[in-house]
């Protein structure tokens, strides 16, 4: 899968967002990114900001471990996870 990838500790995804959905969720991998639905719309920071809620939840870390490193203003993101404790999607153990 080319969506992730470790760099040490930390979990780098790349999603491609869909906002303004009627629930959030997780969607599904693609070759190079995963699908995800957020409930927030792409305003003023709005999206971002219950991105990185989600992601943070689902992952089991505090939304400041949560970062976006790519894509602020963009569908396409890259998000930085800190030391993820859960897996709520496939990923492969850190080698």
């Amino acid at each position: 899968m080319f969506w992730y990838r470790w760099d040490g500790e930390d979990l780098e995804l790349t999603l491609r967002v869909k906002p303004r959905a009627p629930k959030d969720a997780f969607i599904g991998p693609e070759v190079d990114h995963y699908r995800v639905a957020i409930k927030a719309p792409p305003v003023e920071g709005k999206g971002n900001l219950a991105l990185r809620k989600f992601i943070a939840d689902a992952f089991g870390v505090a939304p400041s471990k949560v970062s976006v490193i790519g894509g602020e203003q963009s569908r396409h993101k890259r998000l930085r996870i800190q030391a993820p404790r859960s897996f709520p999607i496939p990923v492969e153990p850190r080698s």
